[in-house]
């Protein structure tokens, strides 16, 4: 799971940021609202924790932008502001959830969880499931039709992202950058030829039409009514 924390306060954001990926996520920061949209802009991240006091553009200019290009990536407000009036405006806003600082780090890895769960189809035992697409919360096991499927990493975290996001188009370079970083200088052609590789394993168990192609811009897993 991607995470995007936008947080001024680097001391706060280090401590929160090492947390997280010591609890297996990934995560990329921002210390200011302009830079917090336009990596929130990417459509890569499972989760956004967003201050809401942020140098130049502040939380809810951001979080407006992002529910006005009908973004529905789940976003935890973190605040100093403890009044009703200020939590109200950030639900109506489009916030999902809202913590007030400062807080229990327990206390705001469960509300991520929380957010995680009811946002990508995630089981009771925290699996990801999609049509006869079992991914168990165990690092890497897949399964399709009850038979294992032997993804590497890559592959494993391409389906995984594709499961999160089941029926939405993706776009290549959403799909680049959430699996091999905004960072890396591998291109386009790898996602398509990583998607081959998914595709034949997934055909072996008579899924291999979960993955759609959208002409010109990306993918999409999407079951038909005579699939699996």
């Amino acid at each position: 799971m991607r995470l995007l924390l936008v947080e001024d306060d680097k001391f706060l954001a280090d401590a929160v940021a090492s947390i997280l990926e010591e609890e297996g996520y990934d995560v990329d920061s921002a210390d200011n609202g302009t830079e917090g949209l336009l990596m929130a802009q990417q459509g890569i991240y499972d989760v956004i924790v967003l201050d809401l006091m942020l140098p130049g553009m502040d939380g809810l200019s951001v979080l407006r932008a992002i529910r006005s290009k009908a973004d529905t990536t789940p976003v935890l407000i973190l605040t100093a502001r403890d009044s009703v009036e200020a939590r109200v405006k950030g639900l109506d806003v489009g916030a999902d959830d809202y913590l007030v600082k400062p807080f229990a780090i327990d206390e705001l890895l469960a509300r991520i969880r929380s957010l995680i769960r009811r946002t990508k189809g995630i089981g009771a035992s925290g699996e990801l499931v999609y049509g006869a697409i079992v991914l168990p919360s165990s690092e890497h096991e897949a399964y399709c039709s009850g038979q294992p499927l032997q993804l590497t990493a890559k592959e494993y975290e391409l389906l995984s992202y594709m499961v999160q996001h089941k029926g939405q188009i993706l776009r290549r370079e959403q799909m680049l950058n959430r699996v091999w970083g905004m960072d890396s200088e591998t291109n386009d052609t790898s996602v398509d030829l990583y998607i081959h590789y998914l595709r034949k394993k997934l055909s072996a168990c008579g899924c291999g039409s979960y993955i759609r192609t959208v002409r010109g811009v990306g993918y999409m897993l999407k079951a038909g009514q005579g699939d699996v």
